[in-house]
């Protein structure tokens, strides 16, 4: 299940339960409020809580990526410079070659 929908699906129950909540409270409105806005809190608390992980995840998985492509650029950097180096050093032996026998 993707974070999106985990969150919202949080969000759905957090605004189910505080409306429950308020039409079956014995309490004064007064306190009801005081402790919706408390909970709110910790809501709002919580969903930045996991707003931040994923903020973190991503920025991980970027970074992970990054270095990855960066280690893969240079190998591929590296293979192509080596077979630059074989083509050179092939046509050098062909022409060496080539005048040896019309010598």
């Amino acid at each position: 299940m993707s974070t999106t929908k985990v969150l919202l699906g949080f969000i759905a129950g957090a605004a189910v339960g505080a409306l429950a909540g308020v039409l079956f409270a014995p309490e004064s409105g007064e306190n009801t409020r005081k402790k919706l806005a408390d909970k709110a809190g910790d809501w709002g608390d919580a969903a930045k809580d996991s707003f931040g992980g994923l903020i973190e995840g991503v920025k991980n998985a970027y970074s992970t990526t990054k270095d990855k492509m960066e280690e893969f650029g240079d190998h591929t950097k590296a293979k192509m410079t080596s077979a630059r180096n074989e083509v050179k050093e092939e046509g050098r032996t062909a022409k060496s070659e080539v005048r040896n026998a019309l010598s």
